[in-house]
């Protein structure tokens, strides 16, 4: 049987300005906006070429807003999403890779500016917050590891 992720559902403060930021400057396709009553909204977005679409809204979870630091957007191209976020008017932090070569760290721990010295696929990251200060980042995967 397979398990596939579907949704991710992010706490935000602002539905409207969460909107705004997904679709208008980030480009991601809007699939639904339901306003079900007063205190209940349902706003469904998808990364371009992503099988797994991210909810928020009104009355969906008790999380805080700005409090997801970690959630990843895979590129195959790290310096073209780069440079495509900064024509989006979006900041953004990075190239960097980590010391260990594998994953990174938390918050800036064994973070080593600048691409991964043989752009290996899985070792390039960069980050970029949301209007509540939801952290996502960026990973460069060129070639998937075996049976991915």
């Amino acid at each position: 049987m397979d398990w596939k992720l579907e949704v991710v559902v992010l706490p935000v403060s602002d539905v409207d300005r969460a909107k705004a930021f997904y679709v208008e400057t980030l480009g991601f396709r809007l699939d639904a906006d339901f306003p079900v009553r007063d205190g209940y909204r349902v706003i469904q977005v998808t990364p371009p070429g992503s099988a797994c679409s991210i909810i928020f809204g009104d009355g969906l979870t008790t999380t805080a807003p700005g409090t997801y630091l970690g959630p990843h957007l895979i590129v195959t191209d790290l310096e073209a999403a780069l440079k495509d976020l900064a024509a989006r008017g979006v900041t953004v932090s990075g190239p960097f890779r980590d010391t260990s070569g594998v994953f990174h760290h938390p918050g800036h721990a064994e973070r080593v500016s600048g691409f991964h010295p043989e752009r290996a696929s899985y070792g390039s990251f960069a980050s970029f917050h949301d209007p509540d200060g939801n952290q996502w980042f960026l990973q460069e995967v060129t070639q998937r590891a075996p049976g991915r």
